[in-house]
């Protein structure tokens, strides 16, 4: 794969996994359709999307999975939606990519991975990022929106933790969003009383399930293999960045002080950590 097709499929990625952000506040912010019902929609959507890859790819319709997977992926989605109820596209991008890297790192760490000196600043400046975007104050995010997308980061790191080595990445995921359904058809059930849909809100659900999640993934899982580990994790780091962008050009959304100050902060905490992962690891192999 050349190089320029490896920054355009990342690019494109990245730009979809943010757009995920940005229809999903649109929908729950300027129309109508609930939460639930914006999470069954999005999971359907997404699922018929990636059979159809599967099926142009391998010639099948079948894809992998488990249930575990399945009901982790549904955490994440329906924690997500019901966060951007109340959350800016910004402020729940930032949390969720947050809460992602400090899964995965803590499960490394609970593995035995040591954090070297560095690793740690990162963490812990990191972790104070978080902290200083969530306490008291007037530009303080909704804490139960906050919870909730803390929640659905949590969820989505133990969903790519367990989709490592599980095979084909595409067909693996398709199989777990068709599992989702089901899961997220029971919830919309349950809150049957609260339902409500209208045109446009349908649409964005469709477009954050079909193009942002099942295009998305399927262009992210054929550049990955190109990607080095620490690029890998550390290009994701634009995600919020770029919704951040999308939330002040088409959403009308303020950035403040608090929220930069915060991201820099965990962002950049973060980034150390891996590049200082990858920087040890490139010594010991050299050794």
């Amino acid at each position: 794969m050349s190089y320029a097709r490896i920054i355009a499929l990342t690019s494109l990625a990245m730009i979809a996994f943010a757009g995920n952000s940005l229809l999903c506040r649109a929908a729950l912010k300027h129309t109508s359709i609930d939460a639930a019902s914006f999470t069954t929609i999005r999971l359907i959507s997404g699922a018929l999307m990636l059979l159809l890859v599967v099926h142009m790819r391998h010639g099948t319709h079948s894809g992998g999975g488990s249930w575990v997977s399945a009901f982790a992926l549904f955490a994440y989605a329906a924690g997500f939606s019901f966060a951007y109820v109340s959350l800016p596209a910004a402020t729940g991008a930032l949390l969720l990519f947050g809460a992602v890297q400090v899964t995965m790192i803590g499960h490394g760490i609970w593995k035995g991975e040591r954090l070297r000196r560095l690793q740690l600043v990162g963490l812990m400046l990191a972790f104070g990022g978080l902290v200083g975007l969530l306490l008291p104050g007037l530009s303080a995010p909704p804490l139960y929106g906050s919870i909730l997308m803390l929640g659905a980061g949590v969820g989505w790191g133990i969903y790519s933790l367990r989709g490592k080595g599980a095979g084909d990445p595409t067909k693996v995921t398709a199989g777990n969003f068709l599992r989702a359904v089901p899961i997220a058809a029971a919830l919309s059930l349950l809150m049957l009383n609260g339902t409500s849909l209208d045109n446009a809100g349908f649409w964005y659900a469709v477009s954050s399930g079909a193009l942002a999640s099942g295009i998305g993934y399927a262009i992210w899982y054929t550049a990955l293999p190109a990607l080095k580990v620490a690029n890998a994790a550390t290009v994701q780091l634009s995600v919020p960045v770029i919704a951040a962008l999308g939330g002040i050009l088409f959403l009308g959304e303020p950035i403040t002080l608090r929220l930069v100050l915060a991201s820099v902060a965990i962002l950049g905490g973060i980034a150390l950590v891996i590049l200082e992962k990858q920087r040890a690891n490139g010594a010991q192999l050299s050794r």
